[in-house]
């Protein structure tokens, strides 16, 4: 069964909605055939992936070069992007354009946009043009400058009221989910209830209609910290350095490769 924005959409208060980020072929071939629901080629591959600090250095090219990828082994999950720190801040029309550049050339079936206040029009403006698209509030790691830090947001009576605002103002500008990140499980439960559109959490509690989590955190390859709200369900990071290791050993004892491995000419062949 193949997932769409309206599929996600109406989701809500039926099923929890699953969501996983992916950077390349492999790993989307891999969390498709699972069974997720949503595969988002999120701009944390510039943390997770090529080792940077922030996501704010991710560029238009390298978020479609690695959505091709991801396009090519994505079948039955909506595939969603993120749209990168600047390629919606300047104007609408060039906030349209890269939208479209990603459904175009890279395959992506939804734009994903962090915040509200400020981008009502581009986000309008992107829905217009027929491309679904997934809100983001809470910690927003674009604003990351403005926050100060990777920190919890809602934690006021006031902060808490604004997210609810903005929540439901996405809801009225037509996206078809909202992500809540690192917010109090209180809120995102309030958010939850007063909105008529799926809300997916990280870090936000129990009470959201489904979650994400980046795929490099729950499988165990991330050499960073991990935040306190993932659940690490594999240890690939363990499992290759194990690989590895075995590997130079059996080089530096000659044991690779073993005479299965080597190629030998065959009598009467060239």
């Amino acid at each position: 069964m193949k997932f769409s924005a309206n599929k996600i959409k109406n989701m809500k208060g039926k099923e929890k909605i699953t969501a996983i980020t992916a950077y390349d072929y492999p790993m989307s071939q891999a969390v498709d055939r699972a069974g997720v629901n949503i595969v988002l080629v999120g701009d944390s591959l510039g943390m997770v992936v090529l080792g940077e600090k922030t996501t704010l250095s991710l560029t238009m090219e390298t978020m479609l070069y690695h959505l091709k990828a991801v396009r090519r082994g994505t079948e039955r999950a909506l595939l969603v992007v993120d749209m990168p720190y600047g390629s919606y801040h300047i104007s609408e029309q060039e906030a349209v354009k890269n939208a479209i550049t990603f459904v175009k050339e890279g395959g992506a079936e939804s734009v994903k946009i962090e915040g509200v206040c400020g981008k009502e029009k581009v986000i309008e403006k992107i829905i217009l043009s027929d491309i679904p698209v997934m809100g983001h509030i809470g910690l927003t790691p674009q604003s990351i400058n403005r926050f100060g830090g990777f920190k919890i947001q809602g934690k006021t009576e006031e902060s808490g009221k604004q997210l609810i605002k903005e929540a439901k103002k996405l809801e009225e500008l037509g996206v078809y989910s909202i992500v809540l990140e690192s917010i109090p499980e209180e809120l995102a439960k309030e958010i939850t209830a007063s909105i008529s559109i799926p809300t997916i959490g990280i870090g936000a509690g129990r009470f959201c209609d489904g979650q994400i989590l980046v795929l490099h955190d729950l499988i165990g390859l991330n050499y960073g910290l991990t935040p306190s709200f993932v659940r690490e369900y594999a240890n690939v990071k363990g499992i290759i350095e194990k690989g590895v290791k075995n590997y130079l050993n059996d080089v530096k004892t000659g044991k690779f490769p073993s005479e299965k491995e080597v190629y030998k000419i065959k009598k009467g062949e060239e």
